[in-house]
């Protein structure tokens, strides 16, 4: 019986180990926005001295103007229980990919119908629901890409020195 026990015990302890040093662990931001539940899961990759985003020739992790599944592994999705506009457009209730094309002062948010796709590989523009545009801020150094959701409908996405955000209603 000891025996069983300590295999358990080990077993257990693994598995809450390999999860804290996973490289991109799994997050989830949800928020009510009005009468919205609207839920963001997605995976948080880390900077790790490495340069996030910028050309391709300087090697950026996150090339400027390419789509990007907006965190690691999976492709991000959000999941809205109601209809909502983002940024003044019309978003239908669902569950989508939560893409994005970043640039030095601007990115391109997208929501994909295809909600499940491993990172941006499979990605068809053809199958884009929305796109809308957000602008960049320079923020302080934030380690692990984390996103956020106010009450009042704001997401933003912070990663290394840049933050973007975009709104909901």
């Amino acid at each position: 019986m000891k025996k069983y026990l300590l295999l358990l015990v080990s077993f257990i302890s693994f598995s809450v180990l390999a999860q804290k040093l996973a490289p991109s662990p799994a997050a989830v931001a949800s928020q009510k926005v009005g009468n919205t539940e609207v839920m963001i899961k997605y995976a948080q990759p880390s900077v790790k001295g490495r340069l996030v985003f910028g050309s391709k020739e300087a090697k950026a992790l996150v090339p400027y103007g390419e789509v990007w599944r907006t965190g690691a592994n999976e492709a991000t999705t959000i999941e809205i229980s109601n209809d909502i506009t983002v940024q003044g457009k019309t978003l239908a209730k669902g569950v989508y990919s939560l893409l994005s094309i970043p640039g030095e002062t601007e990115w391109t948010i997208i929501f994909n119908k295809e909600a499940k796709m491993w990172g941006a590989y499979t990605y068809k523009e053809a199958s884009d629901v929305l796109r809308v545009k957000a602008r960049v801020s320079e923020h302080a150094h934030t380690e692990q890409f984390t996103i956020g959701i106010t009450a009042a409908g704001q997401v933003t996405l912070d990663w290394d020195k840049s933050s973007v955000s975009f709104y909901l209603k």
